[in-house]
């Protein structure tokens, strides 16, 4: 099964970006994302968003290989922490639901760490975050 960090170089290929192009574009050291890409180092959350920016690819697919496949009216619930933090910055549905599934995807991939509910004021941390990326 792939790694994080080959699905990022196999990406990169794709696209035609050279290391140091992908390391300008996403602010990190060519040393770094040759280890990330080589099994050598683990990449933070903020990193691989900034990444996956650059790159034009989904988290999802960075961290699993695959899209997740839903059934097209399946419900989703966004916790009322989530609501009240997207409320008061005023986002969208989308962005909303895209903040959702960063999240999700995050502690999917974190195995050892217990699910926890974030309160209003993290999920305002991590809309920040995503937007800062992406925005």
């Amino acid at each position: 099964m792939a790694t994080v960090g080959e699905r990022i170089r196999e990406i990169r290929d794709k696209r035609g970006l050279t290391q140091d192009q992908l390391c300008q574009k996403a602010n990190i050291s060519k040393g770094f994302l040759s280890d990330v890409e080589n099994g050598k180092r683990n990449i933070s959350s903020q990193k691989l968003l900034e990444v996956a920016n650059v790159l034009g690819a989904s988290i999802d697919y960075l961290l699993k290989g695959g899209m997740k496949k839903e059934a097209k009216n399946t419900p989703v619930t966004i916790p009322p922490e989530l609501s009240e933090a997207a409320e008061q910055l005023r986002a969208t549905y989308t962005d909303t639901l895209d903040v959702l599934e960063a999240h999700r995807s995050i502690v999917a991939r974190r195995s050892t760490s217990r699910k926890k509910d974030l309160s209003v004021d993290e999920w305002k941390q991590l809309f920040k975050v995503i937007t800062g990326v992406f925005g």
